[in-house]
């Protein structure tokens, strides 16, 4: 889902409509014989839904390693925490100023009593938690195009732009729609994935590079950045630059309707690898599948060493989360407890909130970020865990709060030994 300004702040609103069963932060995922749950209508905010205190830091059992990690990154969020306006209603920049000015300079080796110290937990609405996983994804590609490589990746094209007031209504957001002006002067939709692919971009300079698999180049979209690597060991890295303004269709969810996935015969794990073999073994069923998804992805070539997140910092594999900044104030440490479903990977310890993803909307909503390669890879495609999550504030905010109900502390919070 994904990385923000790198991997998923950058996986944008063309995830919105992704169900559960098909992600990412976002990679998709739909485990055998899950029923697909309904998508709950959105609150406006953390505010608005309720908070409730939580139990004491200090009784959460961290793991020292875990909160080296998150204390690090903690500490790179600080810059921007310290800065921005939180739209969950909950804190205001100052609220962060004790904590963070002791971050910097605080011993790693007591990194839990850091957090002990300096932070209240609260759940949002019920607690409960869904968290998927996202991973930064390298695929064969080269930057002129070649033999082998014929599928172009385009950059934002200049006349994608924002209806002018007036000339369309307004999204649910109050944002105005994407789209294009055309010969008369008439806002209209965008081209759509179907049209891009057959062409309607091509011969205008917008292509930045070139892949081999329309495939995988459909996935790194979902992830919304990564690398392509060339046959010399070139490599381009890539980050989102903007989508083409439609909602995204999961195909995943296609897939389950048609009968796809499963494990009997003729079908296909609702992993994204199987999702991917059926799209190989099956070219022109996957290229109409793929096609389903109106929304398209465009990107630019990153420069420097880190990927960085929707909150403008280098984000950290096991630690960076992307969440709702409506929900969840970025910058914030997570308390996740829960296990990794089919991944086997454990969720539970503490993470920061440092990225965003078109899909990851609504309370308690997470998408965990698992780094580069094979490893990564496999991690993310089967993450999607059920667990409970509480949200570390600043010592006294939910004093400090007005018009919310706060309840006392609640005896029935997660528990575990950390990661």
């Amino acid at each position: 889902m994904a990385a923000g300004a790198a991997l998923r702040a950058k996986r944008l609103a063309w995830l919105a409509a992704i169900a559960p069963t098909f992600l990412s932060g976002c990679i998709p995922l739909i485990p055998q014989g899950a029923p697909v749950p309904p998508v709950p209508p959105r609150a406006p905010n953390a505010a608005l839904v309720g908070t409730h205190r939580g139990p004491v830091a200090a009784g959460l059992g961290f793991s020292e390693g875990n909160a080296r990690a998150a204390l690090t990154a903690f500490a790179t969020s600080c810059p921007r925490l310290t800065r921005r306006t939180d739209t969950s209603g909950l804190t205001k920049p100052e609220d962060w100023a004790p904590a963070c000015a002791a971050a910097a300079g605080w011993p790693q080796e007591d990194a839990r009593g850091f957090f002990t110290r300096y932070f209240e937990t609260a759940t949002v609405g019920g607690g409960e938690a869904l968290v998927t996983g996202y991973y930064e994804p390298e695929i064969a590609g080269v930057r002129l195009r070649q033999p082998g490589f014929d599928v172009p990746v385009y950059t934002l094209p200049p006349d994608l732009v924002r209806a002018r007031p007036g000339d369309a209504p307004p999204q649910p957001d109050g944002t105005q729609p994407l789209g294009r002006y055309d010969a008369m002067g008439q806002f209209v939709p965008y081209f759509d994935r179907t049209a891009i692919e057959n062409g309607a971009l091509a011969g205008k300079g917008l292509e930045i590079a070139w892949v081999a698999d329309p495939a995988e180049l459909f996935f790194l979209q979902v992830q919304g950045s990564g690398r392509l690597r060339a046959p010399d060991g070139t490599v381009i890295r890539l980050g989102f630059a903007g989508q083409n303004g439609y909602p995204y269709t999961g195909i995943g969810s296609v897939m389950r309707a048609q009968g796809l996935i499963g494990s009997g015969p003729g079908q296909y794990p609702g992993s994204m690898q199987g999702i991917l073999r059926y799209i190989h073994e099956h070219p022109a069923e996957g290229r109409a599948l793929m096609q389903q998804n109106q929304s398209y992805v465009f990107f630019r070539e990153r420069t420097g060493p880190d990927t960085v997140g929707a909150l403008g910092v280098p984000i950290a594999p096991r630690t960076t989360l992307a969440a709702d900044p409506a929900f969840v104030p970025l910058g914030a440490p997570v308390w996740l407890h829960g296990d990794g479903g089919i991944s086997g990977q454990t969720i539970s310890g503490l993470w920061v909130a440092q990225d965003t993803g078109g899909a990851i909307k609504g309370p308690n909503r997470f998408d965990s970020f698992w780094g580069a390669g094979a490893e990564a890879r496999t991690i993310a495609g089967g993450m999607r865990a059920q667990g409970q999550a509480l949200i570390l504030l600043p010592k006294g905010t939910l004093a400090r709060l007005n018009g919310l109900r706060l309840d006392g502390p609640r005896s029935d919070g997660p528990r575990s030994d950390g990661q």
